[in-house]
């Protein structure tokens, strides 16, 4: 069986807003304050392994909107690798997808985001905060790898954590300081007792 792993960028606040909503300071590689840490050479390596790994992707609607449109328009190994992966759209608006290879998944989403653990090795998810905290409170994601970046961000920024967020319990499996500041952790869930 496969497994789901979200990769997020996050402040020392928890803070996860992309640049893409316009609000500053944001996790973003355009935004001043975290730009540097993006461009970090230990960071692109660490989100390239992470990436390597998957042979699938799950996207909530707006990451999905935001990331077709930068992917679609480039070209290279990486970007020809994304665009030929198999991707599947969480969301209840989204009809149809003309990103190549994508698949709007829409009804009984426990059941079709678990049949896909079944299909792929390792599924892989970027941003999509609303997504992953919904997979957290179904019992369906299996690992998170955090980049946490040496800042305190504050502001009206979306955090990682919602207030009505369902418990649940992770082992920490790995952690590296990176040369920049930023942490490199990953967690992996507990099996509910």
């Amino acid at each position: 069986m496969g497994k789901i792993i979200a990769g997020q960028y996050l402040s020392l606040d928890g803070v996860t807003e992309s640049g893409w909503t316009g609000l500053s300071p944001a996790i973003s590689p355009m935004d001043p304050i975290t730009a540097p840490y993006f461009n970090d050479a230990q960071v692109q390596q660490a989100v390239g392994e992470l990436m390597a790994g998957n042979d699938a992707m799950l996207l909530g609607r707006t990451t999905y909107e935001n990331l077709k449109g930068f992917f679609t328009s480039q070209s290279g190994p990486y970007f020809d690798a994304v665009n030929a992966m198999p991707k599947y759209v969480v969301s209840t608006t989204l009809e149809s997808s003309d990103w190549n290879n994508t698949t709007v998944l829409s009804d009984n989403l426990v059941k079709e985001i678990a049949a896909l653990k079944d299909r792929h090795r390792q599924i892989g998810i970027g941003g999509s905060g609303t997504l992953v905290r919904w997979l957290i409170a179904e019992n369906l994601l299996d690992e998170m790898q955090l980049l946490v970046f040496p800042l305190i961000l504050g502001g009206p920024g979306a955090r990682f954590y919602a207030p009505d967020q369902t418990p649940a319990t992770f082992t920490l499996t790995d952690c590296r300081a990176l040369d920049c500041g930023v942490a490199a952790l990953t967690y992996t869930r507990q099996e509910a007792n």
